[in-house]
């Protein structure tokens, strides 16, 4: 089996960010399934002792490590949708502001968290009850805040429209943060998935356009 390097700890971290910082890496490098707790106390330099104390399980210490990143980034996220909001009102606002609210957060998490990026395009595309869970509990107060800011701009939509085309953005993103891989062999050195700017100048445009496109026909 091939050796996973990992980043050494740092100097001065508690244990409890010890733990977490190697179980986000070496989830995003091995997959969640793949990363043993034997694995996560070597890397961080800590006794199983000490995992089980603050965590208690694989599945607890996963949630510890999605909670810590994303709970900012959501914030950041409806923050900029309020700042946006203010802005324009009393006229709802552009789609486009309304999409990098969204996605800049993610995109700007690559710089200080850049093993966590992958790691969040494995949740999204691997199957099981507690990523369903993982999900539904931080993407739905996003979705909560945000459908409605989508009602006002596009009216001809229904909210089972909005819903369907939410998930496909959800989708996009999964594969920016999953599939970097794919697009390097593919784009054979003319695109950089990491380049946070780069993303957003193609994300965007492909995200209005999509959600501009007429309402789907009713089934004859």
């Amino acid at each position: 089996m091939k050796q996973i390097e990992v980043a050494a700890p740092i100097r001065g971290q508690s244990t409890r960010d010890r733990i977490l910082d190697a179980a986000e890496e070496l989830f995003s490098k091995q997959g969640v399934n793949g990363t043993s707790l034997r694995e996560i106390t070597a890397t961080a330099g800590v006794n199983l002792a000490a995992v089980n104390y603050h965590y208690q399980s694989k599945d607890a210490l996963l949630r510890a490590v999605i909670a810590r990143r994303v709970g900012p980034v959501n914030e950041r996220r409806i923050a900029r949708l309020d700042e946006i909001e203010r802005a324009f009102a009393p006229q709802p606002p552009p789609l486009a502001p309304i999409f990098e609210a969204l996605v800049l957060p993610v995109l700007e998490m690559r710089a200080t968290a850049p093993h966590f990026v992958p790691l969040m395009g494995r949740i999204y595309v691997e199957p099981g009850e507690l990523v369903e869970s993982l999900i539904h509990e931080h993407m739905a107060p996003v979705a909560r805040r945000f459908l409605p800011a989508l009602q006002r701009v596009l009216p001809h939509l229904t909210f089972t429209d909005l819903l369907w085309r939410l998930h496909f953005t959800v989708g996009a993103m999964a594969h920016i943060m999953a599939g970097a891989a794919v697009i390097r062999a593919v784009g054979h050195g003319e695109t950089d998935p990491t380049d946070a700017e780069a993303v957003r100048r193609q994300l965007i445009p492909f995200l209005v356009a999509g959600f501009m496109a007429p309402a789907p026909k009713e089934a004859s």
